[in-house]
């Protein structure tokens, strides 16, 4: 079973669906050479793909093009079909950073094929995740600063302010198709720098307030 903390309380709360979002910043989508959705690009990882901070990325055998893709996580509180954009952040238990890893070479040749890309991005141990902070606790998380370091380099740097689809607008997107469920994490998807991590690689990711204030952060070691 897992399960994902929320800061200073006593709550744990069995992940059910991790729900991804993709091209949710412009800059993304242009160095991916993707055009600009005109609707929330969705896809699903397993809750076998978690990894808490302090674990290790595993990197599959069969390929060898792993990406960091770091993003704000959000997690469900309270479930919900048909959710509006109006009560939708009433949902959310707290908010968090995570890694969506991904087999880019599995990926692209997917994608070239015409073939859903579940591999690529739902192997084991391809979504680390921060604690989760309570939603109470952040001023706006449309004005969270994310942020991604490689052995100690910033590779990504972003504001969720770019986000092309806000929080609310994805969370009813979602409800309209998967009825969300207490536990349920959504990954609102990452900024542009995203490229590639070796064996041996550590990448530390943050969430922050603009004030500079570090709201949480994630560790994680390459195998």
């Amino acid at each position: 079973m897992h399960t994902a903390r929320l800061r200073n309380t006593k709550e744990e709360f069995r992940v059910g669906k991790i729900i991804c979002v993709g091209r949710n910043y412009a800059e993304h989508a242009k160095e991916m050479k993707a055009d600009l959705p005109e609707s929330p690009v969705l896809f699903l990882k397993p809750s076998t793909a978690l990894v808490d901070d302090g674990g290790t990325i595993i990197i599959p055998p069969i390929k060898s093009e792993l990406h960091h893709e770091v993003e704000l996580t959000v997690l469900i509180e309270t479930g919900g079909k048909n959710i509006t954009e109006q009560s939708a952040l009433s949902h959310i238990a707290g908010y968090g950073i995570g890694l969506d890893m991904t087999l880019r070479d599995v990926q692209a040749e997917a994608k070239k094929k015409g073939l859903p890309w579940t591999l690529a991005k739902g192997f084991d141990t391809s979504a680390p995740i921060s604690e989760f902070i309570p939603a109470s606790k952040v001023n706006n998380p449309h004005a969270l600063d994310i942020k991604l370091r490689l052995n100690g380099v910033v590779k990504q740097n972003s504001n969720t302010r770019h986000f092309i689809f806000r929080i609310e607008q994805l969370i009813s997107y979602i409800s309209q198709f998967f009825t969300l469920e207490p536990g349920d994490i959504i990954f609102t998807g990452t900024p542009e720098g995203v490229g590639p991590v070796r064996p041996g690689d550590h990448l530390e990711a943050e969430l922050s307030e603009p004030d500079g204030e570090l709201l949480v952060s994630l560790k994680v070691a390459v195998r």
